[in-house]
């Protein structure tokens, strides 16, 4: 039942504060009412014997209003209205001080509820007026005690102004965290969308290359055999093709991903042995040590080789390719080079800014254009502790 009652109030209350525009959470508002409520109480029954019954219910009723404003219509009353309320009813009840005087205390624990919340106007008018208040008190109804309770006041006030600047930096700092994590997660699917891609990209070429020789070998040579190659390595091609466009979507809905690993630098030269069996004339040369290749440039370079070979097959097939790979001391240096048609499309479409994105990630150089009658794509990682191990060439 208990518990019920809690999650009416907190469902309730933080609606309520909400449309009211007030950021402090909905305990703090069920405290401070709380305690606004006892003091109330507490400085009425100080005063059953001193003042009449119609005062006395009447200075409950006012300091009660706002939650029982609350209470009926689920609203907040406002700041000025709620501040009247109680200063009046501690201005009835002040008519008779006594001693020690909660009513008083009450005014303290309003100073800095409003501080907290309000704006400043408002703010310097309760400090004003509850200090008047308090000073009428002491003038002609005898409170003891006037100055401390005056000092205790203007401490509630820069408590309640301390509390609000707290609350505005949490605020602040929440909203950049999120604007950080919506960031991120930006990042993220542009990546998966650049991954995407560059399989969808690089497979669909390859395997038009496939299926273009298996035509040609029915159409021109008859050559059933040879058709059956190509076609069974477009098949081969599109389910790994699927494989990694199911991880790549998996990533964007959270679920499971293969265990599969991702290529590497390692990978390039079966890459361009796959590319060369479709039909595409590549030229592969490496020298260095890739095993001191790190995983993540190791993919962006493979990545950037994988965009720039599916480029050739779409836009030059016929053009003689070639992709050189060299690891040094010094870092590594990825070229892809290939003859250029003049009709040819000029960085049409979304690879080459997804190839330049890879290598702002790897923290490297990319040039991507024509140079006399070539296109070269050409990548530099620096920093990378490769010692020339070997030479390997692919014709």
């Amino acid at each position: 039942m208990l518990e019920r009652v809690v999650d009416w109030v907190r469902v309730r209350l933080g609606a309520s504060l909400a449309r009211a525009g007030i950021t402090l959470p909905w305990w703090v508002a069920v405290c401070t009412n709380g305690i606004s409520l006892a003091l109330a109480g507490t400085a009425i029954g100080q005063r059953h014997a001193l003042l009449p019954p119609v005062l006395l219910v009447a200075s409950g009723v006012l300091a009660a209003f706002s939650m029982l404003l609350w209470l009926f219509t689920a609203r907040i009353a406002p700041p000025w209205l709620r501040s009247a309320t109680v200063i009046a009813a501690m201005a009835i009840l002040l008519l008779r001080p006594v001693e020690p005087d909660f009513a008083s205390v009450l005014l303290v624990v309003l100073a800095a509820e409003e501080a907290a919340i309000s704006g400043p106007v408002v703010v310097i008018s309760v400090g004003v007026v509850s200090l008047a208040v308090l000073a009428a008190a002491g003038w002609w109804g005898g409170e003891q005690g006037v100055p401390l309770y005056m000092v205790a006041v203007l401490l509630g006030l820069s408590a309640g102004r301390m509390l609000r600047w707290y609350v505005r930096a949490l605020d602040a700092e929440r909203d950049k965290q999120d604007a950080v994590r919506d960031q991120a997660i930006l990042a993220e699917r542009q990546r998966i969308a650049r991954e995407v891609h560059d399989v969808v990209g690089h497979s669909l070429s390859i395997t038009l290359l496939h299926l273009t020789g298996a035509r040609r070998a029915l159409q021109e040579d008859q050559d059933i055999d040879e058709a059956v190659d190509g076609l069974t390595e477009a098949e081969r091609i599109g389910r790994a093709a699927m494989a990694d466009i199911r991880r790549a979507v998996g990533l964007l809905a959270g679920a499971p991903t293969s265990t599969r690993p991702l290529p590497g630098a390692g990978d390039i030269a079966d890459l361009v042995q796959r590319t060369r069996a479709a039909g595409l004339n590549v030229r592969y040369e490496q020298e260095g040590d890739l095993e001191q290749v790190g995983a993540s440039a190791g993919l962006g370079l493979y990545r950037i080789v994988q965009e720039s070979l599916a480029n050739i097959a779409k836009h030059a097939p016929e053009a003689v390719a070639e992709v050189g790979l060299r690891a040094g001391p010094d870092g590594i240096r990825l070229s892809v080079r290939n003859g250029l048609r003049p009709e040819a499309p000029r960085g049409a479409g979304s690879g080459l800014p997804g190839m330049h994105a890879r290598a702002e990630q790897l923290g490297a150089e990319l040039r991507a254009g024509p140079q006399g009658d070539h296109w070269l794509v050409e990548v530099t990682v620096p920093g990378v502790p490769a010692p020339v191990a070997g030479r390997a060439v692919t014709r």
